[in-house]
């Protein structure tokens, strides 16, 4: 009786460890060829939309929001993208994603008038549908690492959203195994509210303005 239980246990965990990683293996395959690490191939697009990430670990800068915010600053003055829309959460007054990723842009010189800031971001897929229903997007160019990126993308494809994606560094090598881990979990939990629940952002709200740089062709 004992070994048929624990039989029983091994074949449902492989199942179940099967199903993960098939569910992790389709999102990427949906959208391969929808991405790009080369800033040199990305299309240029009316708008980048960064996604939000604490700034620090513990004391430690968090290399994930390091690379993002260089990433967005560099699209927007290599003339890739002409307006930043910054996604994240804002749970409390002491801990507000966007304004934390504006902060630092600025100071990397990136007009505060080209950066639109969306604080209910509270998950990616809050932040892709509210980039084309609040913001009122069509063409948006996803910036984050590949893991993000590739479940962001797939969101974007099922929302009609036209949508391609820029691939940023990632964090040490030494924290790979706890992010790929969270986000097989958090790629079948997409597939759930996406067909399933067929969820909708926690706020959607008013429409928000995205003021664009003016084409250098168009100045002359």
């Amino acid at each position: 009786m004992f070994k048929k239980l624990a039989l029983g246990c091994v074949v449902a965990l492989l199942t179940i460890l099967l199903l993960l990683i098939a569910v992790d293996r389709y999102i990427s395959h949906q959208v391969a060829g929808m991405w790009s690490r080369d800033i040199n191939q990305v299309e240029p697009m009316p708008v980048a939309l960064v996604f939000g990430t604490s700034k620090y670990v513990g004391k430690r800068l968090n290399t994930f929001y390091q690379f993002r915010i260089e990433a967005a600053a560099k699209l927007y003055q290599q003339h890739k993208v002409d307006a930043l829309i910054l996604s994240g959460d804002n749970a409390t007054r002491y801990y507000n994603e966007p304004i934390t990723m504006l902060n630092d842009l600025l100071r990397m010189d990136i007009p505060r008038k080209h950066i639109a800031l969306d604080y209910a971001g509270f998950r990616t897929l809050d932040s892709v549908i509210r980039a084309q229903q609040v913001f009122g997007q069509q063409r948006v160019l996803l910036v984050s690492q590949q893991f993000h990126v590739e479940r962001a993308l797939y969101i974007a494809k099922v929302k009609g959203l036209d949508a391609r994606g820029f691939v940023v560094d990632d964090a040490p090598r030494k924290f790979h195994w706890r992010v790929r881990l969270r986000e097989v979990l958090a790629r079948v939990k997409a597939l759930i509210d996406l067909h399933i629940f067929k969820a909708s952002p926690h706020f959607l709200g008013e429409p928000e303005q995205v003021e664009f740089r003016i084409p250098e062709a168009l100045k002359e």
